[in-house]
């Protein structure tokens, strides 16, 4: 049995801007409340197959994690897995699905599944993590929400400009 949370987030511009700015690690500090530093390896665009590494905030725990692209199919999902060694998670997965709700709003989805580790201590480390995960995946996808907001003319012209 693992972990499990789902959290969504309706967002001012439709998917496909969404999708785009979420996966724009050049961009992704000016808006990620979890995050101090966030790149692809080698520079490489987002893609199945890619890996990212993520490094949190100081102030939450300053965690480094190293995921793989497993799947990425723009403008709608992309999931990622831990590939990186983590003294707290044994293994750990996430998605984010974009669907369009009208012509000028979306919803995000994060879903997260990880199981907790070492063994001996995995229920509470997943009871804490879990909870830890919920607040600050709302806390992201709401200052997501207000990034796209104050600046919806100038994602969608990045966008349009690719």
């Amino acid at each position: 049995m693992s972990a499990h949370a789902v959290v969504r987030q309706v967002l001012p511009v439709p998917a496909d801007v969404a999708f785009d700015v979420v996966h724009d690690y050049a961009d992704r500090l000016r808006w990620d409340t979890l995050l101090r530093e966030a790149f692809t390896v080698g520079g490489a665009p987002p893609a199945r197959g890619v890996e990212a590494v993520c490094r949190a905030r100081w102030t939450l725990g300053g965690l480094t994690f190293r995921t793989r692209y497993v799947t990425f199919r723009p403008p709608h999902l992309a999931a990622v897995t831990l590939t990186s060694r983590s003294p707290f998670f044994a293994g750990w997965a996430a998605s984010m699905r974009h669907r369009d709700l009208d012509g000028e709003r979306s919803e995000v989805v994060y879903t997260l599944t990880f199981t907790g580790a070492p063994a001996p201590l995995r229920r509470p480390v997943e009871a804490v993590a879990l909870r830890v995960f919920r607040w600050e995946t709302g806390r992201r996808l709401r200052a997501l929400a207000g990034y796209l907001e104050g600046s919806a003319a100038g994602a969608a012209g990045r966008v349009a400009a690719r």
